[in-house]
């Protein structure tokens, strides 16, 4: 039976994120605080310092030798399943595609993990669930979200060579936009695709957090050694305000981005654009004219994908490794979690149905708030002041 101490414990672990957008879209719609030269400015503050910092910080003091791996696998056998069912689906439905394919992925298996499901497992299940969410959200970036930009490098590139050197064959029937699908029979090399999928990779100040966190955590568990006070504390400084500085800069953004993308940018600045994660998707929403940018029948289709085919397939997964108890609540609560950003920018930098994914990911995050706490049973793990505290359970604090 929950209480309504468990139901506010999670009110205090969501309702700050919430305030820090709410600030950010304050501060350009009402106040007029900021200018769109001040607002590029956080922006470049969130995706190169504060939000890097704060997925090392995770990365960094989790233990790769004590992972819990049929957690693991469970999250892989998820995603295995989701594949099956859309390659299925593209291959026998009128309305399927090898696009909506990869689209559909991206909305049923990649999540928000840190930003949102960090503060929501930490409420709901304290440190355990820290740890699961923290250990998905590392193999998320190393392996999926790099399997997700070589799969669109892939159709970029099959696309542009066929269409420079070969006409392109179309099938008939029409997918979910009702546009005819079109197959193409040529590629690139692997090894060049591989090729341009890691320097886009090594442009992303994420993914050197998050590969420098894990070898840290490897080196520093395997040799028993601690993070030097220095080191730590310089981390911290600007690590903890990654969060609430993301979610500022997403409010903020909402409101800006109608001044921001007419401006003429370099190479480097359309670089940053790319790989900002913490703003890009409520840019895009910005300029739509309406916050469901994509319509009522693709929205439900990404929100089925989101909340039932996602945690459906998680629950699935779990099930055959042997989850039970709150290991296998967790592993269904964090399927269940807003879209992964990083997967709406991928979306976007490839021209691939990024209406749909930031649609999604601004109504998940807004029922997930609302919603998803009473569906589970919460176990009180912790006081409701803990909840309050900064820094994650994992992380141990240290004096200034």
């Amino acid at each position: 039976m929950i209480g309504w101490e468990d139901v506010y414990k999670v009110v205090v672990a969501m309702a700050p994120l919430y305030m820090a957008l709410v600030l950010g879209y304050g501060s350009v719609k009402w106040w007029r605080l900021f200018t769109p030269d001040q607002c590029d400015a956080i922006n470049r503050l969130v995706c190169f310092f504060t939000l890097p910092l704060f997925t090392f910080e995770f990365a960094a003091h989790i233990d790769p030798f004590t992972m819990n791996f049929r957690f693991i696998g469970a999250d892989a056998i998820s995603k295995v399943i989701i594949v099956l069912v859309l390659a299925l689906w593209a291959r026998c439905s009128s309305k399927g595609s090898y696009c909506w394919s990869i689209t559909g992925f991206s909305l049923s298996t990649l999540t928000n993990s840190l930003v949102v499901g960090v503060p929501l497992a930490k409420a709901m299940y304290g440190h355990m669930a820290v740890d699961l969410v923290v250990q998905s959200s590392v193999i998320q970036a190393i392996i999926w979200l790099t399997l997700l930009l070589f799969v669109l490098e892939c159709r970029r590139s099959n696309t542009d060579y066929t269409s420079s050197t070969h006409p392109v064959s179309a099938e008939p029937g029409k997918d979910l936009e009702g546009n005819a699908n079109a197959v193409a029979r040529a590629g690139p090399s692997f090894w060049s695709l591989m090729k341009i999928v890691w320097l886009k990779l090594a442009m992303n100040p994420n993914s050197y957090a998050c590969i420098v966190g894990i070898t840290w955590a490897f080196l520093s568990n395997r040799w028993h050694f601690g993070m030097p006070s220095i080191m730590e504390g310089s981390v911290l400084i600007m690590s903890r305000a990654g969060t609430g500085t993301a979610m500022f800069s997403m409010g903020k953004t909402y409101h800006s981005f109608s001044c921001l993308c007419f401006r003429v940018c370099g190479f480097f600045k359309r670089i940053r654009h790319k790989f900002d994660g913490s703003v890009n998707a409520g840019m895009f929403m910005a300029m739509q004219e309406k916050i469901i940018a994509c319509g009522t029948s693709l929205t439900v289709f990404g929100m089925v994908l989101r909340f039932i085919a996602g945690p459906a397939a998680m629950a699935i997964g779990s099930i055959a490794v042997g989850l039970h108890g709150d290991v296998l609540r967790v592993a269904i609560i964090q399927a269940a979690l807003p879209q992964s950003i990083t997967s709406f920018i991928f979306a976007k930098e490839y021209g691939l149905h990024a209406d749909v994914l930031s649609t999604a990911q601004g109504a998940a995050s807004t029922i997930v708030a609302k919603e998803l706490p009473p569906l589970l049973p919460i176990r009180p793990l912790q006081p409701a002041t803990a909840v309050a505290e900064e820094l994650p359970l994992s992380v141990p604090s240290r004096p200034p």
